[in-house]
């Protein structure tokens, strides 16, 4: 052929790319070939993570982003009083180490809520890669864009809730990610403990187990040990009000 570059159909590519966390970098903008084998050179796919191990420390310095393969992550930073104060969760398809990118080490730590798998991108080598292509360069920003504006959505939200409504926006935020990634929105297993959603929430564990309670006798999940079923959807986006939750 002349010198277009040759695509790889989806159903050729191998199957850690297809079902790779990553694929929202190469998969919608159809690499060539030759690209895909110099992104799969930069990446180290499928690195287990242990449930309760770290993937980085707060003040470690930085080398590299993570996208979650398998698993659930949360990340914390301690308090001033030396108390743990979760400040994210994160799903297969999200990144991790987006803390570091400005002042060169991690604000939080990164820890495993159960056995998972996480691809690490070199930042340095990823950059000088995206200088390469130039549409990997533009869906990689946009997905650390997603990641920003989903965080900075969720806090706003918080802002000036009450605790039934901080509650029924951490349901409804995690229902529009499963869904995204193919799974039911309206039954999921929680990874999180009480404690650490609370603590995430602002809340107290009192509070929360309140909250679900309630929700439960009002018919609006059922709650069944940490797996969670969410009878009307429409109800807990209505304790909302106007308000959209970020994804």
């Amino acid at each position: 052929m002349s010198g277009i570059p040759e695509v790889i159909p989806l159903v050729e590519l191998r199957s850690s790319c297809v079902t790779c966390s990553l694929r929202e970098l190469c998969l919608p903008i159809g690499l060539a070939a030759d690209e895909l084998v110099q992104l799969d050179e930069v990446i180290r796919q499928r690195v287990p993570v242990k449930r309760g191990k770290a993937l980085f420390l707060a003040g470690q310095s930085f080398h590299s982003l993570f996208a979650v393969r398998t698993g659930f992550f949360k990340t914390t930073i301690l308090s001033e009083d030396g108390r743990e104060q979760v400040t994210g969760f994160h799903m297969a398809g999200e990144l991790l180490g987006l803390d570091a990118l400005g002042g060169g080490k991690h604000a939080c730590t990164a820890i495993a809520l159960e056995d998972g798998e996480v691809c690490e991108l070199p930042f340095t080598q990823l950059d000088s890669l995206s200088r390469q292509i130039p549409s990997l360069t533009r869906h990689f920003y946009k997905l650390m864009s997603r990641e920003i504006v989903r965080d900075q959505g969720m806090l706003l939200l918080l802002g000036n809730m009450r605790a039934e409504e901080r509650l029924a926006a951490f349901l409804v935020n995690l229902s529009q990610r499963f869904e995204a990634r193919g799974f039911s929105a309206k039954g999921f297993h929680l990874r999180m403990t009480r404690e650490e959603i609370g603590s995430y929430l602002g809340l107290k564990l009192e509070t929360v187990s309140r909250a679900f309670s309630r929700f439960q006798a009002d018919g609006l999940i059922k709650v069944h040990g940490k797996q969670i079923t969410l009878l009307n959807i429409t109800a807990l986006k209505g304790l909302l009000g106007t308000c959209h939750v970020a994804q």
